[in-house]
Parts: structure tokens; C-alpha cells; sequence
């Protein structure tokens, strides 16, 4: 839950605490409380929720996919390849694109494609803002779930960021069309995959490991060659 209002489209709906696993034992109204049901028992913090919560906040900071300042209207957009896709697509368990009946069905689980071409933002210098694609699955049954990946026309390959049941991030690519476990009452935010940058090294040992390469590959000298 708190994942899922972190990562919702306009300003977050939580409360001082919640980061700590504060519940106010379920009483949503304390300002006549001023006992323990109010306060906020530092000693007794959830760290690993507070790191969770640090990550997810982490997240929705450096992407503007979650930001957006206008609303979503499901029209496609343009983008270099491909047809247009719309900025934000609800999916099946199979991958197919939600219709207004499957609202009605009693779903317990969904898929969300959010499109990063489609923010229809700018910055501060007046530049168009654009964003990776993300992929959220919700599954709120009891039992796990098996989503579908929807197809390359989506993106080529996906790596899980976020997994509420307590599995880490994992940056191996998940191929278009294949099979994501969601476990019950979890979320799981995937972005779309791109190669990692490998960086130069120009490092000492590097350099000298080109040298000797270089002159490894050089013929040697004919010996004759120095015979007058």
C-alpha cells in the first residue's frame, strides 16, 4: 500500500510515521490523542521499511513518469518506431489491453503500462520531459499470480526495480512476452531494459595491458635483416 500511494500521479497521501511502520492502530484521527496511540515511538522504527520507503521515494524522484503535471487521456503517442502507444495502458493478466467490461469482472489483478513519451511535460528550459517506460503489476488476490509481459511493441526487455514481497531489485532482462510470478497482496514495478554503459578504463593496468597486447601482435624482425 504505501508503495502504491508513493508511486500514484499527484502529491503522496501519507503521514508523518507511516515510514516507520507508525499505525495509530488504526485510528486515522489522533489530534485528541495525546497519549501512545499519537506518538511516535523512535525506538520501536521499522528500519527495513524505512529503507523500503527511501528506495520507492528514491524512485519516484528520479522519474518524472510518476510526476506527471497534466492527466493521463489515453491517447497515443508519437514516437521514433513502432506505432503510437497511449501514455498509460491497463493490462490483464495476459497482456491484452483492459476494455470496460473487465472492470465489472471482480479482476483482483492488473497490470499498468505507464509511457514515458507520452509525460507531455516540460522543464524549466522549456524542453519536452521524457522518461524510461514502467510496467506496475498489482495482485490482490490471496494466492500468486502469473503476469504476461506485453509485447517488444512495448519494449524489447524489462528489470524488476521494485518487489513488495521482499524480493530485491534484479537487472537481468525479462524478454517481452515472457512470464512474471507476482506474489499475493505484492507489488512489482519493472522499467524497461536498456544495456548498461560500459565505461573506458584508463586505469594504469589497462594501458599497460594494451601495450603489451600491441606488441604481442607485432611481427617479430627478420634476423637476417641485420646482416651487411
Amino acid at each position: 500500500m504505501l508503495a502504491t500511494m508513493i508511486l500514484s500521479q499527484g502529491v503522496p497521501m501519507i503521514l508523518h510515521g507511516d515510514e516507520l511502520g507508525r499505525t495509530q492502530q488504526g485510528n486515522n484521527n489522533t489530534y485528541a490523542q495525546d497519549n501512545e496511540i499519537s506518538w511516535v515511538h523512535w525506538d520501536q522504527a521499522d528500519q527495513p521499511l524505512v529503507e523500503f520507503t527511501a528506495s520507492v521515494v528514491r524512485l519516484r524522484k528520479e522519474h518524472p513518469t510518476f510526476r506527471r503535471g497534466r492527466f493521463f487521456d489515453g491517447r497515443p503517442v508519437r514516437r521514433g518506431e513502432g506505432e503510437p502507444l497511449p501514455d498509460i495502458v491497463w493490462l490483464d493478466a495476459d497482456a491484452t489491453p483492459m476494455v470496460d467490461d473487465d472492470w465489472e469482472s471482480g479482476l483482483r489483478a492488473i497490470g499498468m503500462f505507464l509511457n514515458g513519451n507520452g509525460i507531455r511535460g516540460r522543464d524549466r528550459r522549456g524542453e519536452d520531459i521524457y522518461d524510461t517506460h514502467f510496467l506496475l503489476y498489482f495482485n490482490a488476490h490471496d494466492e500468486p499470480v502469473s503476469f504476461t509481459l506485453p509485447s517488444d511493441e512495448y519494449a524489447d526487455a524489462w528489470e524488476t526495480v521494485i518487489d513488495t514481497a521482499g524480493v530485491g531489485a534484479d537487472s537481468t532482462a525479462l524478454r517481452a512476452s515472457s512470464v512474471v510470478d507476482v506474489a499475493a497482496k505484492a507489488l512489482v514495478v519493472l522499467r524497461a531494459y536498456t544495456e548498461p554503459e560500459v565505461e573506458p578504463d584508463h586505469s594504469v593496468a589497462a594501458s599497460l595491458a594494451v601495450l603489451t597486447h600491441a606488441q604481442a601482435d607485432r611481427p617479430a624482425a627478420d634476423p637476417r635483416s641485420d646482416i651487411s
